[in-house]
């Protein structure tokens, strides 16, 4: 991560950062345990974000659930969130989700909208109501 900040402070316009991956959303408790990992999922999302942040980077991508943990652990970090989907739409393969709503409630910085919009039939109107949902006015 440093070399990464690092060589991007050399060459950027300073319209870039450098985001840590936490711990993926497709992976729950049982999962991370099962990789060797013996803390819970928000002790191992606080301990990344704490190296993230003591080696520059600007923010990490983390599951909602855990932004709190992240936070904690490392203030000045922004939260980006991917794993959110309507309401009542599938997991899919992913283990912790949430709503646009929870992720702005819960103090998400940016979230990320994946197939809930690539997916759809309608990606114009998804794009829309995830949007709103978010609370935002497209």
């Amino acid at each position: 991560m440093e070399a990464a900040v690092t060589g991007l402070r050399g060459g950027s316009d300073g319209r870039a950062g450098v985001l840590a991956v936490t711990v993926l959303t497709s992976l729950d408790e049982s999962a991370l345990s099962s990789t060797g990992v013996s803390k819970t999922l928000g002790d191992q999302v606080g301990a990344l974000a704490s190296r993230a942040s003591d080696a520059g980077a600007e923010g990490v991508i983390c599951s909602v659930h855990e932004i709190a943990d992240a936070k904690r652990a490392a203030p000045r970090l922004l939260a980006v969130t991917p794993g959110i989907r309507p309401r009542g739409a599938g997991a899919q393969d992913q283990k912790r989700i949430a709503t646009p709503e929870t992720a702005i409630a819960s103090g998400a910085d940016y979230i990320v909208v994946g197939r809930a919009i690539t997916g759809a039939e309608d990606v114009e109107a998804a794009a829309k109501m995830m949007a709103i949902s978010a609370g935002f006015n497209p």
